[in-house]
C-alpha cells in the first residue's frame, strides 16, 4: 500500500527522490503519481492548481519489505538556513541590547543560591513584557540594590516596589503580579520556581513566552520556541509561517511544526538581537540586510529608503 497525508494546501511540489524502491511524479491534473517496479498508483491529490515539475520535502518510512509505505508531505519555508545563517552574520557583526541586558542576564551573578538566581530570572521576565531592555535591566539592577528575594519581595510595600520597577510597561500591574508570585512561590514550591511549563504559566503575570523562557534560562529545559514580538515580526516577513499570522502564539505553533528543534534553543535569541539591529517594526535596514534577495518583505518594498535607527 502506498499513500500519502498532506498537512497543509500545497501550491508548489517539491520532489526530493531518495529512495531506490519509489519514483515521483506529478500528472499533469495535478496528482502525485508513484511508481515502483510492481505497480502504479495514483496518491491522494495534494493540489489541483500544484505546478508540474517543481518540488515538495517529503518524509518517507519503509516497510519491513523495503517498499515504501508510507509517505508524509512536510512543509519548510525555501531557503530557512541561508536566511538563518545570514541572521547568525550580522549578529556577530552587530551588538543588540539582548545580549548584554536580556532576561538571562538581569540576575545578581554574585549569587551563589540557585532557588534565587532563578527567583531573579523570573522577575525579569515578568517586568520585560512590553518593556525595552534597558528599561529592564535597569529597573532589574534597582531591585537587586535593595535586595531581590523571595522574602524580601514579600514584605515590600506594593507601592515602593512599584516606584522601583518604574518605568517598565504597565508597572502597578507588574508590582500586584510581583506581589502575588513572590507569595505563592513561598507558600507553595518551598521558595524556588515551577518546574514545568504549566505550572510556571499559572503565576500571575507569566505567559507561554516567559514560561518557555524561565525553562530555558532558569532551569536549562528547552520546551518550546519562546515567540516575542521581534520573533513574530520576522517569522512573517521571511514568510517562515504558511500563512500570515496574528498573534505569537499561532506564530510559535508554526516555526514548531517544521524547525529542527536542534535549533530552538537559540532561535530566540538569535531573531530578537536581529529585531533590535536590523529588522526593526518602523524602518528596517533592508538595504545594509544579507537576507534582502531572499526576504518577501523586502521585496514589496524595492524603493523603499531605510533607515538606521
Amino acid at each position: 500500500m502506498v499513500w500519502c497525508e498532506s498537512r497543509s494546501a500545497v501550491r508548489s511540489l517539491h520532489l526530493y527522490f531518495r529512495s531506490a524502491f519509489l519514483s515521483l511524479k506529478v500528472a499533469p491534473n495535478g496528482l502525485l503519481f508513484a511508481v515502483n517496479a510492481e505497480m502504479a498508483t495514483f496518491l491522494n491529490p495534494l493540489a489541483m492548481a500544484a505546478s508540474v515539475g517543481s518540488e515538495l520535502p517529503f518524509a518517507m518510512s519503509q516497510a519491513k519489505n523495503g517498499k515504501i509505505e508510507h509517505l508524509t508531505i512536510e512543509w519548510e519555508p525555501p531557503n530557512w538556513r541561508l536566511a538563518l545563517n545570514n541572521i547568525k552574520q550580522m549578529r556577530k557583526m552587530n551588538a543588540a541590547p539582548v545580549d548584554s541586558m536580556g532576561c538571562d542576564q538581569c540576575y545578581d551573578k554574585q549569587e551563589i543560591s540557585e532557588k534565587i538566581i532563578r527567583f531573579q530570572i523570573l522577575v525579569s521576565l515578568l517586568l520585560s513584557s512590553q518593556t525595552k531592555d534597558t528599561t529592564t535591566f535597569a529597573a532589574m539592577n534597582r531591585l537587586k540594590q535593595r535586595g531581590l528575594s523571595i522574602e524580601s519581595i514579600c514584605e515590600i510595600d506594593e507601592s515602593e516596589l512599584g516606584e522601583l520597577i518604574k518605568p517598565v510597561g504597565f508597572w502597578r500591574t507588574k508590582a500586584k503580579h510581583l506581589k502575588k508570585v513572590a507569595e505563592i512561590l513561598r507558600e507553595s514550591y518551598d521558595g524556588d520556581i515551577p518546574r514545568s511549563l504549566e505550572e510556571l504559566t499559572k503565576l500571575p503575570g507569566i505567559g507561554p513566552k516567559m514560561g518557555l523562557l524561565a525553562m530555558r534560562s532558569a532551569w536549562n529545559e528547552m520546551t518550546g520556541i519562546a515567540v516575542d514580538t521581534h520573533v513574530h515580526r520576522i517569522s512573517n516577513r521571511l514568510g517562515w509561517v504558511r500563512k500570515a499570522t496574528k498573534k505569537p502564539e499561532q506564530t510559535r505553533k508554526e516555526l514548531e511544526s517544521w524547525l529542527p528543534k536542534s535549533f530552538w534553543a537559540e532561535i530566540n535569541h538569535d531573531l530578537v538581537g536581529f529585531g533590535q539591529t536590523i529588522c526593526s517594526a518602523k524602518n528596517p535596514q533592508c538595504n545594509v540586510c544579507l537576507n534582502k534577495p531572499l526576504c518577501p518583505f523586502a521585496s514589496q518594498i524595492p524603493n523603499k529608503t531605510t533607515k538606521r535607527n
